[in-house]
């Protein structure tokens, strides 16, 4: 996949896995992950869950911090579909578009990860309507996930990565 840094619109990317993190690197997923899901929502949780080493790391960069983290799964891990998450931007570097931009990239890096697949995600319910405009939509019902109320949302295998983000 892609080892060497590209460039978005406000980032440079990198997807990789978890053996082509260094200490350094999985240090601040690890913290940005604790820092928004853990103290920002006040949701003590296991973030340490066994999946991280089965993953893909998309990670963002701007002015050499990470600003932008998603976790990539691939099938059969959390579910039939590959599966987008622990999505998370750094506070300071919200209100900017960045919750978008990391959002192409994850869908765009699933696609070129395993191409011809839907896309699954367990969604926060508030941000149901941010993951509907890149063609996500909710199948069943709500469900709680560590006392926060979620939704599990997929995107068919039929929508072309240029269509991300598109619909909002």
């Amino acid at each position: 996949m892609i080892h060497e840094p590209i460039t978005g619109q406000g980032c440079t990317w990198q997807c990789l896995t978890f053996e082509q993190l260094d200490t350094r690197t999985l240090y601040d997923v690890l913290a940005l992950r604790a820092a928004v899901f853990v103290v920002e929502q006040n949701c003590p949780y296991q973030d340490a869950d066994g999946l991280d080493d089965l993953a893909w790391h998309l990670l963002g960069y701007r002015a050499g911090q990470l600003v932008a983290v998603a976790r990539l799964l691939p099938p059969g891990v959390a579910g039939d579909w590959p599966a987008i998450g622990r999505v998370v931007t750094r506070a300071n570097a919200r209100g900017q578009g960045l919750g978008r931009e990391l959002m192409r990239e994850a869908v765009t890096a699933m696609t070129r990860l395993f191409p011809g697949s839907g896309l699954a995600l367990g969604a926060q319910a508030h941000l149901v309507p941010f993951y509907q405009s890149f063609g996500f939509e909710p199948v069943g019902d709500r469900y709680l996930e560590d006392d926060i109320e979620h939704q599990w949302m997929q995107r068919p295998p039929s929508q072309c990565p240029s269509d991300a983000g598109a619909h909002g």
